[in-house]
């Protein structure tokens, strides 16, 4: 049963992705209706969001009212009549431009014209995607990362029409779910994924060039930089390292990859400039160099409590000889 005084949203595609984003929305407070290829299919996701709902609380990973709440608030529906009435529909359907376009179209069809549509592609340029959407200005990507119910980051990606108010109320709606939102502009790949593959093909280059086997460099990864990663972020560890010591270092693997590792204007205009990071007061952050104490003391205090974290999660269940501690 839905209550009138909650928001309705719709989620087109209700497979481990639009399965994850619809719990969510459902545990913010709003009423979800699920659709698919066709109504068994989302039916049975919807079972299937339920029982996923009682293992996540049993495992303390979910709220003990959240299976509850899921049951009550995720309703199975065909597409039409998903999107009828909706404020928010999410399109998360497979990543293929001619499938997008086609539920796209039909979602448009069927939504009220200023319902805010938006999608969960990965890597399609929002502004190619809208080509199928009626009222384009209403649209925009909403991009949330797998396992959608756990990943606390979404990237909003307007394109060239997208109506700039409405920003803000999608905004609203992730913030509701407990996740943060970014803005990035219509380029392909977004920043997410821009990133990732770039980590992944300089990993692939180490793997092949016989530097270190897959398995050593992800313990360096995890172990090292990709440590700091869930507090600060590529311009944070920079600005806190010195600008001047990344730009040397560019220069030490110019010796053997001078394109590869070309030093970056933005990085070469700083440091000319004299703005070196938290010790000069101004970097890319523009942190100022007084609050530099306060902020090595927070980040030793959070590496040294995902240390600990990470101690009593053990290792994970990659090799045979991985152990978990109880």
């Amino acid at each position: 049963m839905t209550d009138n005084t909650r928001p309705v949203y719709a989620v087109i595609g209700s497979g481990y992705m639009g399965g994850g984003i619809a719990q969510v929305l459902a545990m913010s407070g709003a009423d979800v209706r699920i659709a698919d290829v066709d109504l068994d299919i989302a039916a049975g996701n919807r079972d299937r969001l339920i029982r996923e709902a009682e293992q996540f609380a049993a495992d303390g990973l979910f709220p003990a009212e959240a299976p509850a709440l899921i049951a009550a608030r995720i309703t199975a529906a065909t597409i039409e009549d998903a999107v009828s009435g909706a404020t928010f529909i999410e399109e998360a359907v497979p990543e293929k431009i001619e499938i997008k376009h086609d539920t796209l179209r039909r979602i448009s069809r069927a939504a009220a014209p200023d319902a805010i549509i938006g999608s969960n592609t990965s890597t399609i340029l929002i502004g190619k995607l809208a080509e199928a959407v009626s009222n384009p200005e209403r649209f925009l990507g909403v991009h949330f990362s797998n396992p959608a119910p756990f990943i606390p980051g979404v990237e909003l990606i307007p394109h060239t029409t997208t109506d700039e108010a409405i920003i803000p109320v999608v905004e609203q709606i992730v913030a509701a779910t407990g996740k943060e939102s970014a803005r990035v502009k219509d380029a392909t790949g977004f920043v997410l994924n821009r990133l990732q593959y770039a980590l992944f093909h300089e990993a692939t280059q180490l793997v092949e060039e016989g530097v270190a086997t897959p398995e050593d460099i992800d313990t360096i990864v995890r172990t090292t930089f990709g440590f700091r990663l869930p507090v600060f972020g590529p311009f944070a560890i920079a600005d806190m390292a010195g600008l001047d010591v990344y730009a040397f270092c560019y220069a030490s693997l110019q010796t053997e990859f001078p394109e590869r590792f070309a030093t970056p204007k933005i990085l070469d205009d700083l440091v000319t400039a004299g703005k070196l990071g938290t010790k000069s007061g101004a970097g890319f952050l523009d942190v100022p160099a007084d609050r530099t104490p306060e902020l090595v003391a927070y980040r030793n205090k959070a590496y040294v409590a995902i240390k600990k974290l990470m101690d009593e999660l053990g290792p994970a269940p990659i090799h045979a000889a991985a152990t978990h501690n109880s």
